[in-house]
């Protein structure tokens, strides 16, 4: 007995310390199998990124996947024939005869009465079994039927007849008796053990009865989880809390009772009184129950919140006259009372709220509103500016940040003058005189992206009052007005900024495009004729009245204007300016000779060289314009679009070798150019040498690795089901090209995937707006397929936009027949000889 007991009592150790141990065994156990499963993944792990892509598969797309092949083995494929054994003769005899009837019995039959048969292999009579029987399948049938009536009857209302079984609640029933939680059952019943220890050592602890009801609520037992609760109300009668639990785990009735003997206990607690008053679905019950809070707790601004929310106006100005009696340090409850009154009475509730709360700035500020909205624009700075003294004067820090945002909300709810107000009373509070401009361009910048417009503007005016001669300040808010104002506004400023900025050209030009841009070009010319005198020798000047004149068809006083120019302030783009508007009016000879005066003076400026050239090819003298290109790249051998055209030249002379040649010369002259390589490539594809263009752009992506002019390109050179990857990787070394970005709208439009190519091509504007290629994709993609508003508003965009680069898009704008048209007439143009996207 002794060993067995010490044998009972090692046991019971070697239990305990096991269990112990188990949760340490059982993790170290679950970190050896997930570093298992890391090592060596099961296949469904490892297709698992393939299986997610399926999602992405249309439907044509499944129809089209080849069907399986039959790979079944050889004998499978190739079944050997039937064997067909017959059967013997004795056995269809036997079967014949058992069907037989017989009219006649044997001696043996004759003796037994064919009641008893003899034993086996013994003949006595002391060894015989009974007769088999014939089986009844109807009584069988009708023995079945008869049990199911008595289980029927069973489950019968003895007095109605009618079943008491719900067939509509039958599978909820068989539900609800599952047990809701999943989890293992053994570390319920420890926590049913930890937690009633806790109860039983200290009873009137509120957690422990709150944690034992939601166990029991978790695993399914939803009556023990109430009369928990309930027991733990009894002990913890003072615990809001454990009250709140159990009239969440009751049903509303019984929750009702619950919570009126809640409140009996604790007549202080504001939230027993909300969740009572939550419980009641009639209005008048509600109120009731807010009213009789209001009694044991009058100083409470939640309870008043609540109970003024139902009452209709009238009464509620009446509940809040009381309220702000019982609560007068609540801003919300003064601010609520003062929008019911009259004009008069809320200005006595505001300057009451104002002794209440002399510390809170919302009050000022609605009493600015208050005047604002009665017309009283004069009172509105006079507050605003008393509300800054006084709190400073009752030791309140004036936070810049905080005014600003309630200005901004000021803005946003339409009392502008108000918001001017702060802005002119706040903008300067806590900043160093050296930080004034950089930090109220900033306020302005942020104010606008917040769509608080009168907010900017207000700073805008602040700041050009304090600093009236600062360029910066002016073209900045120029610019603010151009996006967000309307024409006068615009015109106005520009006015006053040109009078204290005269020399600031690019002022003087808004002003004038303005006026153009409004039809009204006499108007556009007194503003250039200003502005000549203030600048007199200025090169954007006289080039943009060059342009008003020949916009508005005025050649002869265009040209006289660019004569003019070159005698006072020639330069090479005034030269340029001057060649091709000879070329656009189709004097061939005067721009030629432009250009050879111009190519004396100002060797080093490519323009020139090129456009002489492209006269000549117009000419269809290739010697000449070859003549002109090389002597081109002898004065700029690092102009790339220089040695663009040279290769083109000879290309489209026939002498592909020598074009090849010009493109290698330039890559020599000017190492790691995307333009020169992307060249090459594109010589090679025109001449049907696709290997030879795939080695070449290898090269250059390794020459050039972050070229999104490159990738781009390297993504349409691909085979159709390689594209997609080699997006991916373009996109992780170019993440923000707007080359890459149009590329892969392309890729989704010709996979058919309208919204994610809409999505791309949205990227790609947003980032680069002033890529004409980029635009005219887009307008040809909703030219396809997109609504007419969308073909709208890409229409619209662009025009706003006004691009000016892009390869496609400098194609045709600068055509020499194209040299009038604006943007909205080049988009049209450019989308139309687009090549398709395939």
């Amino acid at each position: 007995k002794d060993d067995e007991e010490a044998d009972r009592i090692y046991d019971a150790i070697d239990k305990r310390m096991d269990e112990r141990r188990k949760e340490r065994r059982e993790k170290l156990l679950r970190e050896q199998i997930l570093k298992l499963r890391q090592e060596k993944p099961k296949i469904q792990q490892q297709f698992s990124d393939l299986k997610r892509n399926l999602s992405e598969v249309s439907d044509e797309d499944w129809k089209n996947i080849p069907d399986v092949g039959d790979y079944r083995n050889k004998r499978q494929r190739n079944p050997m024939t039937e064997k067909l054994t017959p059967v013997p003769d004795s056995i269809i005899q036997r079967s014949a005869k058992s069907n037989d009837t017989v009219n006649t019995l044997d001696s043996r039959q004759q003796n037994y009465g064919a009641l008893k048969t003899p034993f086996p292999g013994d003949m006595t009579s002391g060894f015989t079994t009974p007769g088999a029987s014939t089986v009844d399948l109807r009584k069988i049938g009708q023995a079945r039927n008869t049990l199911m009536d008595i289980k029927l009857t069973q489950v019968s209302d003895s007095v109605s007849g009618q079943t008491v079984v719900d067939p509509k609640g039958y599978l909820t029933d068989l539900q609800s008796m599952l047990p809701a939680y999943g989890g293992d059952i053994n570390d319920v019943k420890k926590a049913r053990l930890l937690l009633k220890s806790v109860r039983d050592t200290n009873p009137n602890h509120a957690p422990a009865w709150i944690a034992s009801a939601r166990l029991e609520e978790v695993v399914g037992k939803i009556q023990v989880a109430r009369n928990l609760i309930m027991k733990g109300c009894e002990m913890c009668p003072k615990s809001e809390d454990v009250w709140l639990e159990a009239v969440r785990l009751q049903s509303p009735d019984t929750g009702k009772v619950v919570i009126a003997q809640a409140v009996r206990y604790i007549q202080q607690s504001v939230r027993l009184w909300i969740k009572a008053a939550e419980l009641e679905f009639d209005l008048k019950a509600r109120k009731r129950v807010f009213r009789k809070a209001l009694e044991h707790i009058p100083d409470s601004v939640r309870i008043w919140k609540a109970a003024v929310e139902l009452e209709e106006p009238d009464d509620a100005r009446i509940m809040l006259s009381r309220a702000v009696e019982c609560c007068p340090n609540s801003v919300d409850l003064w601010l609520a009372l003062a929008k019911l009154e009259t004009y008069q009475n809320a200005q006595k509730v505001l300057n009451k709220a104002r002794e209440n709360i002399p510390t809170d700035r919302h009050i000022w500020i609605t009493a600015a509103k208050l005047e604002e909205a009665h017309g009283n624009m004069k009172k509105v700075d006079v507050i605003i500016e008393r509300a800054v003294k006084s709190l400073k004067a009752n030791m309140v820090e004036i936070n810049r940040e905080q005014w600003i945002k309630d200005a901004e909300d000021c803005d946003k709810a339409g009392s502008i003058a108000t918001c001017q107000a702060i802005i002119l009373n706040v903008i300067g509070v806590n900043i160093e005189d050296e930080d004034r401009e950089d930090t109220w361009l900033e306020d302005a910048e942020s104010c606008a992206s917040h769509s608080a417009f009168e907010c900017s503007r207000a700073i805008y005016k602040h700041a050009l009052s304090t600093f009236l001669s600062h360029q910066r300040i002016w073209i900045e808010a120029a610019y603010f007005e151009k996006s967000h104002g309307d024409r006068e506004s615009l015109e106005a400023l520009l006015q006053r900024a040109v009078a204290h900025c005269p020399k600031a050209e690019v002022l003087w030009l808004m002003g004038a495009k303005s006026k153009w841009m409004a039809g009204d070009v006499p108007a556009a010319r007194s503003i250039l004729s200003l502005a000549f005198q203030a600048n007199p020798n200025s090169e954007d000047i006289w080039l943009a009245a060059v342009k008003l004149e020949s916009e508005n068809n005025e050649y002869e006083r265009a040209r006289r204007l660019l004569k003019k120019a070159r005698d006072n302030a020639m330069t090479p783009k005034v030269v340029m300016k001057s060649a091709r508007l000879e070329w656009a009016l189709d004097r061939i000879t005067e721009a030629s000779q432009l250009l050879d005066e111009g190519v004396q003076i100002y060797q080093d400026f490519d323009k020139l060289w090129m456009m002489k050239g492209q006269i000549e090819e117009q000419l269809e003298h290739s010697d000449e314009a070859r003549t002109a290109y090389n002597l081109g790249i002898k004065k700029c051998p690092h102009s790339t679009p220089l040695w663009v055209l040279v290769s083109r030249l000879e290309e489209k002379c026939g002498h592909l070798i020598k074009s090849r040649a010009v493109l290698e010369k330039a890559r020599l002259k000017n190492p790691r150019s995307p333009e020169l390589w992307l060249e090459a490539v594109r010589v090679e594809m025109r001449g049907n040498n696709r290997q030879i263009a795939l080695n070449l752009m290898a090269k250059a992506m390794q020459e050039c690795p972050n070229a999104g002019i490159l990738w781009a390109e390297a993504i349409f050179m691909e085979s159709r089901p390689q594209r997609k990857s080699k997006s991916v990787d373009a996109l992780k070394k170019c993440e923000h090209d707007p080359n890459v970005l149009l590329a892969v709208a392309k890729l989704f439009w010709s996979e058919r995937k309208i919204s994610k190519a809409r999505e791309w091509f949205n990227r790609a504007v947003k980032i680069d707006a002033d890529s004409g290629d980029t635009w005219s994709y887009y307008y040809k993609f909703e030219q396809q397929h997109g609504t007419s508003e969308q073909q709208e508003e890409v229409y619209k965009k662009c025009t706003q936009a006004e691009p000016r680069h892009g390869e496609k898009w400098c194609d045709v704008s600068k055509h020499i027949s194209n040299w009038q048209l604006k943007t909205s007439d080049i988009l049209p143009l450019v989308s139309s000889v687009l090549e398709p996207v395939l």
